[in-house]
């Protein structure tokens, strides 16, 4: 008898183990197929003008000429400045100069480092080691970071490297 109630709990953990690897299994997946849909750019906020102006005659822009995306458009302007990240990461993105940008990050609790990167439609793209990456205009839930959630103006690297305006 002792020996049936032994087998029939370990047989009955054992699907409590399952659950749990499918569920996070299931809640992995997620985050992998949030951080595959692209979400639309951020867009600068316009400046009120503090006198009134006459209507000014429609000049075609860039995006109208060349067909740029507004990430584009939004240039290296949008991209300077800090960058805060989770549990002490941070980016700084300074010096624009013919269409590049350097970068100082703290991406990890371990490594921090400088690097120049590259102005593209799509973003910031820059080589960290071996790897060639993007800092991508995102939102916070892009991120995959529980911490910056529900935060607007975001560059995300990878899931799980993230870095928002407050």
């Amino acid at each position: 008898m002792r020996g049936t109630i032994i087998v029939a709990a370990l047989a009955l953990s054992a699907c409590g183990a399952n659950e749990r690897r499918s569920e996070g299994a299931a809640t992995q997946a997620d985050i992998e197929n949030s951080a595959a849909t692209p979400l639309p750019a951020p867009i600068a906020p316009r400046m009120a003008s503090p006198t009134p102006t006459p209507t000014p005659t429609p000049t075609p822009t860039p995006t109208a000429t060349s067909g740029a995306t507004d990430t584009a458009m939004l240039g290296a302007n949008h991209y300077l400045g800090r960058w805060i990240g989770v549990e002490g990461m941070y980016l700084n993105v300074t010096g624009p100069a013919q269409g590049e940008v350097q970068l100082e990050m703290q991406y990890d609790l371990d490594n921090k480092g400088r690097y120049t990167g590259t102005i593209t439609p799509e973003g910031i793209r820059f080589k960290r080691g071996a790897e060639t990456l993007l800092l991508r205009p995102s939102d916070g839930d892009a991120t995959g970071l529980k911490w910056l959630a529900g935060k607007k103006d975001c560059l995300t690297v990878k899931s799980g490297e993230g870095y928002c305006r407050d």
